[in-house]
């Protein structure tokens, strides 16, 4: 549809959904809207709408509001809380600012929180208690401060986006306790630390995407936490995440390189995102035990030692990013030959030998492997030496063999049997013509 204005339903007392989204309508909602004794829902995404949030307020009955994609400005009016029947409020890609409201953290019947891409500012409520919030979603704001360790209380949450903001703490480790996250996206704030070792049975037992990229984490790559994301060694079928009644603002993800956005997340999406810290140490065995991944980035870390071969468990996988590392060692064939991969990027390490042919007839690019000094091979320009089988072997016996000061055992071995043939000449010669006393003072007797 093409509106420009709103239309006329002053006479329509009871109204359970209004949907006027992907129009043209300008300007602020009409004072009719309020007056309507029960409106259940209401979505005026993707218009030019100007009106402050908190009018909204005025009707106690409303349980759905989307104001998305608009231009609504200055900042979210705590009155919004006098819609007690809220259940979802949907406020992103606006021009919003100022603080979120605490009272939107305790409400008890609000699900759907989703504010992103917003100009939001000041620290996050801390006082999360227990409700019905599965959706969380705050990413692409200016939030700074800890994370609220009351977030803890959300016991019903599936999807939390944090990602984008200024938040500086160390890694929330008490959101293992959440039995139904699904979605922990914390990237591109200023967290940092080593991710402590809590080991427990049953941390992030439901979780399917992880993304902590680019912020300042340090220490290995947390081992006992991959061990419990039992989500993720599980292959499923195409399930959409939660219940199917809920509703999920768009989410993105970083997927083969590119940001993707979601409205849906499905059960065998599974990713982990390590990205742009400072991870050191080996890649653990263990994540080859996750074999449900079809994105896993490591890339731009300090990770070292080999590829390890518990990868080539991940039948699943589509994009391995282990780029900008010091990785070592070969590359496992059975890595550049799995099935369903379509992105690898193992640029700018140290890895070494020849470069596996796969069996498809494609092949990675050229960037796949740049920035390897001892790589060789298809695609590189570097090409390997050839091993020719039909020059003959070496003798059992080498002519020449230096140890480390440079001396030739050979060559010592020849004087030592030159030197005893002539020593014996020379005492016989002595003994024959009588004269031993000679011999004597030549060797100082």
């Amino acid at each position: 549809m093409g509106l420009t204005e709103f239309p006329k339903l002053r006479k329509v007392p009871v109204l359970e959904s209004l949907i006027l989204s992907n129009n043209k309508l300008n300007g602020k909602v009409p004072n009719w809207l309020h007056e309507i004794d029960s409106l259940h829902a209401v979505n005026l995404a993707q218009n030019s709408l100007t009106t402050p949030v908190d009018q909204f307020s005025r009707n106690y009955q409303l349980r759905y509001l989307d104001l998305s994609y608009n231009l609504l400005t200055a900042g979210i009016s705590s009155s919004i809380c006098n819609a007690s029947s809220l259940q979802a409020l949907v406020l992103s890609n606006n021009k919003l600012t100022g603080t979120i409201p605490q009272c939107l953290a305790s409400s008890s019947f609000l699900s759907i929180l989703s504010l992103e891409m917003n100009r939001l500012n000041g620290t996050l409520p801390n006082t999360f208690s227990k409700n019905s919030l599965t959706t969380l979603n705050l990413n692409d704001n200016r939030l700074e401060g800890p994370l609220p360790e009351s977030l803890s209380n959300c016991m019903q949450l599936e999807l939390l986006n944090l990602g984008n903001n200024q938040i500086e703490d160390t890694f929330p480790h008490w959101l293992r306790t959440l039995p139904y996250l699904k979605v922990l996206v914390l990237r591109a704030n200023k967290l940092h630390g080593p991710i402590a070792i809590f080991k427990t049975k049953h941390g992030f037992p439901s979780l399917n995407i992880f993304d902590i990229s680019s912020n300042n984490f340090s220490g290995p790559i947390p081992k006992d936490y991959m061990q419990s994301f039992e989500s993720m060694k599980n292959i499923v079928q195409d399930k959409v995440v939660g219940n199917p009644q809920h509703y999920y603002s768009p989410t993105t993800v970083t997927l083969k390189g590119r940001s993707v956005q979601f409205k849906n997340i499905l059960t065998n999406f599974v990713i982990i995102n390590l990205s742009g810290n400072k991870f050191e140490g080996e890649i653990p065995n263990v994540i080859g035990e996750l074999q449900a991944f079809i994105g896993l980035n490591l890339s731009h870390n300090r990770l070292s030692g080999p590829i390890p071969q518990s990868m080539k468990n991940l039948i699943k996988l589509e994009s391995l990013d282990l780029s900008s590392n010091m990785l070592s060692g070969r590359i496992p064939t059975e890595l550049v030959n799995m099935k369903f991969l379509e992105v690898l990027n193992l640029s700018y390490n140290n890895i070494v030998g020849e470069i596996p042919q796969r069996n498809q007839a494609d092949s990675f690019l050229n960037d796949s492997y740049m920035g390897n000094l001892g790589l060789c091979g298809v695609p590189l320009s570097v090409k390997c030496r050839e091993k020719h089988d039909d020059q003959p072997s070496p003798p059992s016996q080498t002519l020449w063999r230096e140890d480390k000061f440079g001396f030739s055992w050979e060559a010592v071995d020849i004087g030592y049997g030159c030197g005893m043939v002539l020593g014996v000449v020379m005492v016989n010669f002595v003994f024959l013509i009588g004269k031993p006393a000679l011999l004597v003072r030549m060797f100082g007797g």
